[in-house]
């Protein structure tokens, strides 16, 4: 492995990137590194760390946004807009332990580079649709910048979607504006005991549905409700289908009741209030029930439409042996099952692919990782390669950190 470069100011970055240019030699674009092992092993002769680009550099709390440095902790961030009561409602999970890593290290930059989104998904969207504005250096050596600081400037919105989930193939973000929203007064989550997996689809699909406007919707199997650390949900030996509920006092108190009274056809119902209910939808936004130590299990992320989630994870998990838990109302899976010798990558693309599905192997062995693609191949793959070639022509960043030299 070459050098390591580690700017401190966005200048920094730029010489760095147009030196590689220059020498054509690629980088490996990383910030705090907790998500190195998604995809295969970097070939890039240098790397490039963001995690000395760091700091809230303004926050506007009447005009909703809040501008930082990539290399920012999504801790530090959270914590400040806590002051203000308010929050980055697209929730961005904290997949260090998952992968690995310590925990509360992930940072700004990587979770809108790798379009990272929690729970709430299903209400606010996901972290592209937060993305106001950003600076960069593209694979060219130039810099540039796109959309503004405000929610209500749309200038450059496509770009700032093309850089939501391009994981550092186009260019290096050296500052973003990201929109906030206010943090909701009070948090309470129904849960639904002993539904079986086609049961709970109905269940979230009903929930989804009603006028309580839900923004969270989940089902756990026995296996992942014992991993829990909420005694109500682990305690209790059974599978739990979870609706989250948020707002004013009165307004969830309101709906809540609602819900568990139109609920109780599908098995007996709980709730879980304040901190337990914040820290069960962690849990599941960082897939917390396959993050524990010593677990070597692929963690395959399924997205499919929600209302053949249920199906398709049961069918999953009587073909290879797995364990799964669903989000979104079933349309993100979690999939975990031995390694193997592919991860069981023939398997899992082929049942979901019939719905219009994608798979990405989240965490694998180095040799898995190596001998399969990690990330879905893309319909418009040449379309990518020229997006590519418009950015970064010489592919000196993140080089086939994607799929087809992507």
């Amino acid at each position: 492995m070459g050098e390591t470069f580690e700017p401190k100011t966005p200048e920094q970055v730029l010489e760095a990137i147009v030196w590689a240019v220059d020498a054509e030699l690629p980088l490996e674009i990383i910030g705090a590194g907790t998500k190195r092992t998604v995809g295969p092993s970097s070939t890039a002769d240098h790397v490039l760390s963001l995690s000395g680009l760091v700091g809230i550099q303004s926050h506007e709390p009447e005009e909703l946004v809040l501008t930082a440095a990539p290399g920012t902790t999504l801790t530090e961030i959270e914590g400040a807009l806590l002051q203000n009561r308010q929050q980055l409602a697209f929730e961005p999970p904290d997949l260090g332990p998952l992968l690995g890593q310590d925990p509360e290290l992930g940072t700004l930059g990587a979770s809108v580079a790798c379009n990272l989104s929690g729970p709430r998904r299903i209400k606010a969207g996901a972290a592209r649709d937060h993305l106001l504005g950003f600076k960069a250096v593209s694979g060219r050596g130039e810099s540039f910048k796109a959309g503004g600081k405000v929610v209500k400037n749309v200038t450059g919105y496509d770009l700032c979607k093309l850089m939501c989930g391009s994981w550092g193939t186009l260019a290096v973000m050296t500052e973003l504006s990201v929109k906030v929203l206010p943090a909701p007064d009070r948090t309470r989550t129904v849960l639904v005991f002993g539904c079986s997996m086609d049961r709970a689809g109905l269940a979230m699909t009903q929930a989804l549905q009603s006028p309580y406007e839900v923004s969270g919707a989940a089902h756990l199997p026995i296996a992942a409700t014992e991993k829990s650390r909420i005694g109500l949900v682990a305690k209790g030996g059974d599978t739990v289908t979870a609706i989250r509920v948020e707002g004013n006092g009165a307004s969830v108190d309101y709906r809540c009741d609602k819900l568990r009274g139109d609920l109780a056809e599908f098995g007996e119902t709980e709730e879980l209030h304040s901190a337990n209910s914040h820290r069960f939808w962690s849990e599941i936004r960082d897939v917390s029930p396959f993050a524990g130590k010593g677990d070597q299990r692929a963690i395959w992320k399924l997205s499919v439409p929600p209302s053949l989630g249920p199906s398709l994870a049961a069918g999953l998990v009587d073909e290879v042996k797995g364990e799964v838990f669903l989000d979104w109302g079933g349309g993100l899976i979690w999939l975990a099952l031995e390694n193997g010798a592919d991860a069981g990558a023939t398997i899992v693309r082929g049942a979901i692919r019939p719905s219009g599905g994608h798979a990405t192997l989240i965490r694998a062995s180095e040799q898995v990782r190596t001998a399969v693609k990690v990330f879905e191949p893309p319909s418009w793959l040449a379309l990518a390669h020229r997006i590519k070639e418009g950015f970064d022509p010489k592919s000196i960043l993140n080089p086939g950190r994607l799929v087809g030299g992507v």
